[in-house]
């Protein structure tokens, strides 16, 4: 029997590994959709409540990128219309979100006005996240190699989940940390509408879309 020699082609090496994962804590840590919204939540329902919302992030990015890279991508290129209202429909719903994150007011005890994220809304949510799309496609474009493409595409979603996890607890853990130093509504509100104009403000890239497109 000839000896098989293994390449670092046939799958990902140490380095790609360790590539992968710095570009899997950039896309993770940064302002984003999800951050912005786990950080409101930590400080209106605290950290363990905002538990589901952060593993349905989590788990969810990593089964949007396990799907696109099955083949998912290719309706969309077969129908692009679909990306299109899929986009389009994401960025209303957005700031449907900035409005309730803008809108809302702190939640004291015995409370039960507004309820954070359940596990399923934040994995669906994902399929809508103009980041989590980049973040997918640009994990299947360079960090996972065509050689044993679906063990390379398994490893890079356990990567991304085991960076992605404590990357965006952090997020929910300032929130939570920020409501015991604004203990004054007003000052709840503000932290509130500030993070609800950061969520508008990412949703620029695809205005500059929309108004190209009009054009």
């Amino acid at each position: 029997m000839m000896p098989v020699s293994i390449t670092p082609s046939d799958g990902l090496s140490l380095s790609m590994i360790a590539s992968l994962a710095l570009f899997a804590l950039v896309s993770s840590i940064t302002p984003g959709p999800n951050n912005l919204m786990l950080a409101s939540s930590g400080l209106n329902f605290g950290v363990r409540r905002t538990m589901p919302h952060i593993f349905g992030i989590s788990l969810g990015v990593s089964a949007m990128l396990i799907l696109v890279g099955l083949g998912l991508s290719t309706v969309f290129q077969t129908w692009p219309v679909l990306y299109t209202v899929l986009k389009y429909v994401g960025g209303a719903y957005l700031l449907y979100l900035a409005w309730c994150i803008g809108t809302a007011g702190p939640v004291g005890p015995g409370e039960s006005r507004g309820k954070p994220f359940t596990f399923l809304q934040a994995a669906a949510f994902q399929w809508i996240n103009p980041k989590a799309w980049i973040m997918s496609i640009g994990i299947i474009a360079t960090y996972t190699p065509q050689n044993g493409f679906y063990v390379n595409l398994m490893v890079a979603a356990v990567v991304c989940t085991l960076v992605n996890l404590p990357s965006i607890t952090l997020w929910a853990a300032f929130g939570s940390a920020l409501s015991r130093v604004l203990r004054a509504s007003a000052a709840v509100r503000a932290f509130n509408v500030s993070m609800a104009l950061l969520l508008v403000a990412s949703l620029y890239p695809l205005a500059q879309d929309l108004l190209v497109s009009l054009k």
